[in-house]
């Protein structure tokens, strides 16, 4: 049996290592992250809603570029991934 190899990101700024190829909310639900964002309005935590690229509940920072879906986006070595929890 072929296990996965695993990589490292940096979550909010601490090493983290995920399963290579992965999406980035599977990597945050996996390691305990669960709310990504605050609402607008009422500035309460959310997290993930859909998990395929519907809603937009899942909102990240990847490197550096804000509004990427982590739901859509795969993990790769070194990427840096910013919630705003």
């Amino acid at each position: 049996m072929k296990t996965a190899s695993q990589v490292t990101i940096m979550v909010n700024g601490v090493p983290t290592r995920v399963r290579e190829g992965e999406t980035v909310y599977g990597a945050l639900v996996g390691t305990g992250v669960l709310g990504v964002r605050t609402s607008r309005v009422l500035k309460e935590p959310r997290g993930f809603f859909c998990g395929m690229g519907v809603c937009f509940e899942c909102l990240v920072t990847v490197d550096g570029v804000p509004g990427q879906r982590a739901c859509m986006t795969e993990v790769r070595e070194g990427m840096e991934v910013i919630t705003d929890e």
